[in-house]
Formats: C-alpha cells, structure tokens, sequence
C-alpha cells in the first residue's frame, strides 16, 4: 500500500478517494501517537493450594491456578481524563482430589476470566465483555451481591464476572448512577436459588446519593429465571423476577450501615415466589496493640409463597476480626453461625507478604450445608475441619 501511495504522489495523480485514504491513515497515526505513548502491560497472579480435609472421602486436594492479565490503555487527551482501555485474562487450572494410596479425582480447563473493553471519561464511564459488578454496603452477608460470587472466607476475593454492559455517571456532588445489561449469563449468583435463563436479557441500575456522613442507594434487577433443573419446586422456562435493594453506609465513629432486598417471581415457584433479605451490621478498630478490627453483620432471610407471608426464616451471624502482627504479618478470622440450623463456621487465616509471594496458613471449618455466605466455584471450600495453605505469586 505504501509503494502504492509513492507512485501515485510520484505521478500525481492520486484521486479523491486516495488522498482521503491517506488522511484517515495520518489521522489515526496522530491520534496514535500524539497523547503519549499507549500503555500495554502484562501481568498474572499463580495460585499453589494443598488442603487437609479428614472428614471427606477425598481428605486431600491439590490445586493450582494461573490468572494471566494483559491490559491496553489508550489516552484520548493529554490529562488522561478520556481514554480506551481493555483487559482480557483467562482462569487456567489444575485440581486433584486424593486418597492416600487410594482413589483420586483430577479435573482442569481454561476458562475466560475478564474480556472487556471500556470508554472513561471524566465523570462517565462505559464498560462492555465479561467483567465484575459488585456494589452495596455489607461485607460479609450480602443480600444484593447479585452478580458475583466473592467469599468472604477467600483472602483474594475471586469469583466469575458476567456478560454485559456497565455505564456509571458520577456528579459533582459524589452521587452517582449505574445502568447495566446483562446476556448469556446462567450460572446462579449470591443467593440466587433459581438459574437465569441465559436466552434472555437481564436489565437494571442504581442510584447512589451522599448524605451526611454518609450514603444511601437503591437499586433494582430485572432477570428471567429458569426452575427446570429444580425438583423441589414447580418448574419453568420463564419465570419473570422483580428485584429491588436498598442499602445505606454511614461513619459516625463507628461504621454503620444496612443491606436489603426484596425479590418477587410473577410466576408460582412455592417458598421461592418471594424473598426478603435484610442485614444490619457495624465495624470498629480497637487500639489494642496494633489495632483489632472486628466486623459484626447480622442476616434474616424470609420467603414464602405469598407476599409477607415467611413460610422460611433463617437468622444468621457474622464476624470478621482482623490484627496485623507487623508490617508483613497478619491474622484475621471470619465466624459465621446460623441460629436456624444451629451451625457453626470459621475460618483463621495466617498471611505473610514477601516481596511477589504472599503465604497463607489457614484452619477451618465447614458444616455439611453452608447457608447465608457466597459458595464460590472457584475457590474448594470442604466440610468438617480442615487445614489449607496457599502461596500466590503476582508478577
């Protein structure tokens, strides 16, 4: 193509359509180049985990997994308040579940873990592939963690992103609205108890407003739900469900805030026709040595088949305490008790940092059925007691 332009200027006789060729090449050569040099960097997380679990029949688990990252930036302007950028990672993995001397179970794959590509500018925002949306005001027990599956129980907070498209526009005075939608997605989510049917859209957004020392937002999902590959309830295709949350975040000394929703199906799906969640909680740094910071979150959930009516309630508790022993040490515990089902859990977490290596030694315990926190499937959580450790390589 270049031996083509020399002729043509050569002989001068490059048309009309030639010389507007070549201003679209000069054009997005100066657009390449005349803010700066793009940003392109490379980067991946690497995840070793061996767990002891003795009350399963497969008391041993190895695991291994790698998160390449590979990012691009293009500035829009010379403060870099407008520009491109796009990620794409993939979730690369290795599990073996063991035996000593016995049987074993070995599975692994390579998955899609973030594709997106997103316009920013200086108070707006648009975000379209396979990305993580997550908002709301609890930390522990989350009524609208509606499209992420983070556990608080997991120091790196993995989970799967969805498919769709994210806008947020920020005002001046921090409030700040989110319109999203979602397609292709089926997996369930928080505490979905019903599949989305994937074939259908999912459409929604959120309003959050600052108020004195503090916020308060609410938000509202649209999906259709799928009940077939369910046999305790009344099955279908399409199941239209409403979705609405209200939640709300203040510092007054100590934090305090509130996480709520309220879930209906238009279609009859017995206890699961309609949902409320409601979570209260606080948190506190105590100057104790090198400071104690204790979270304390409190859950009911209630549904039944008619609006009002609690056919099923269930109240749990949650805790998360948290002390840093040094500057590369710290310790931190989540306990969770469900007063329905009388059950306990914890997990004691041990982590020093290195320079790229962060070592974790964690002991826990898991009841056969967990209720009320995320399951995620990309961190193994067993039953009975257990002990893991982990080493994460970021480069």
């Amino acid at each position: 193509m270049l031996s083509f332009f020399c002729e043509t200027a050569n002989r001068k006789k490059m048309s009309f359509f030639g010389k507007r060729h070549t201003l679209y090449i000069l054009f997005f050569a100066i657009s390449f180049f005349s803010f700066g040099q793009q940003k392109v960097a490379f980067e991946g997380q690497f995840i070793l985990v061996g767990s002891y679990s003795p009350d399963n029949q497969l008391e041993g688990f190895l695991g291994s997994r790698y998160i390449p990252e590979l990012s691009y930036l293009i500035p829009l302007d010379s403060a870099q308040t407008k520009f491109f950028d796009f990620e794409t990672s993939a979730n690369i993995y290795g599990n073996a579940s063991f035996s000593l001397f016995d049987t074993s179970s070995l599975e692994g794959n390579i998955q899609p873990y973030r594709i997106w590509a997103r316009y920013n500018a200086k108070q707006f925002e648009l975000r379209v592939g396979l990305q993580k949306i997550d908002f709301g005001s609890a930390s522990l027990l989350r009524p609208i963690q509606w499209f992420n599956q983070i556990d608080p129980r997991d120091p790196l907070q993995l989970t799967n992103g969805v498919y769709g498209i994210l806008g947020r526009y920020y005002f001046l005075n921090n409030a700040n609205v989110w319109l999203w939608a979602l397609y292709g997605n089926e997996k369930t989510r928080g505490f979905d108890a019903v599949e989305t049917n994937k074939r259908i859209p999912e459409l929604g957004g959120r309003i959050q407003y600052p108020t004195n020392k503090g916020e308060i937002a609410f938000s509202y999902h649209h999906r259709t739900a799928n009940s077939t590959n369910l046999f305790f309830i009344p099955q279908f295709e399409k199941i239209p469900e409403h979705r609405f949350g209200l939640d709300g975040k203040w510092d007054l000394g100590v934090g305090l805030w509130f996480e709520s929703a309220f879930i209906y199906k238009t279609r009859d799906v017995a206890f699961l026709t309609h949902q409320a969640l409601f979570n209260v909680g606080t948190d506190y740094t105590f100057g104790i040595g090198n400071g104690v910071n204790i979270v304390l979150e409190h859950l009911v959930i209630a549904s039944g088949d008619q609006f009002l009516g609690a056919e099923n309630t269930v109240n749990i508790t949650a805790a998360l305490m948290s002390y840093p022993l040094g500057f590369s040490d710290n310790i931190s515990g989540v306990f969770l008790y469900n007063w329905t089902a009388d059950n306990f859990t914890f997990n004691i977490n041990y982590n020093h940092q290195f320079e790229k290596i962060s070592a974790y030694v964690m002991a826990y315990y898991n009841p056969s059925a967990v209720s009320g926190i995320q399951q995620n499937d990309l961190v193994s959580q067993f039953s009975g007691p257990g002990i893991r450790v982990m080493i994460v390589y970021n480069h």
